[in-house]
């Protein structure tokens, strides 16, 4: 069983990098998620690690799609440094070992599980970056194995219609443009590959 987290913990400090760079005033703003805007998009990864918490300790896991703003009132950064401080606190030995159920995949080790959850954090820094006019540039490498992890999980999720079909990406695209294409993500102007 992989026990290295590094990815795990990159895709959060990225996120956490946008949080922190995203001005004051851009909470409101909409994001490529729907009708999410760029607080109800903060929430939903911050309800990630209220998820994974749960996960750890085999509690109810929380619903981080329904009014995911409750998660991040008032300080959006402050609520997301507890939320991932006490995230981290429960990854104990025991509970990365404790198995947990993964849609279309049966049961992992939660140390799995959060080796594929690179994806969730990752994708959702490029919409943060987008709503709130920060570089969208993502780590290659997380890129790489985040887009394994999505060609793995895409199906049922798209069956569940918590998806959105795949966009045919640009002749010649990056990986980055590629693995957003997959997950449906149309790319604004400013993001799109330079020739």
């Amino acid at each position: 069983m992989a026990q290295n987290l590094d990815g795990y913990h990159r895709a959060l400090d990225l996120f956490e990098g946008l949080l922190a760079g995203a001005p004051r005033d851009s909470w409101d703003a909409p994001t490529p998620c729907g009708r999410w805007t760029a607080r109800d998009l903060a929430g939903h990864v911050t309800g990630g690690q209220h998820l994974i918490r749960a996960l750890a300790s085999g509690e109810p896991a929380p619903d981080t799609t329904e009014a995911p703003a409750r998660f991040v009132p008032g300080d959006v950064l402050m609520a997301w440094r507890t939320a991932r401080k006490q995230s981290a606190a429960s990854l104990t030995p025991d509970a990365l070992r404790r198995l947990v159920p993964v849609s279309g995949l049966g049961e992992l080790p939660l140390v799995d599980f959060l080796g594929g959850y690179v994806l969730e954090p990752l994708v959702h820094a490029w919409d943060l970056a987008v709503a709130t006019g920060q570089p969208t540039r993502l780590d290659r490498d997380l890129v790489h194995h985040a887009f394994a992890t999505a060609q793995l999980i895409a199906a049922p999720l798209r069956a569940d219609g918590r998806l959105a079909p795949p966009l045919r990406a640009p002749q010649g695209a990056d990986e980055q443009t590629r693995l957003l294409s997959f997950l449906g993500r149309p790319q604004p102007a400013s993001t799109a590959p330079h020739p």
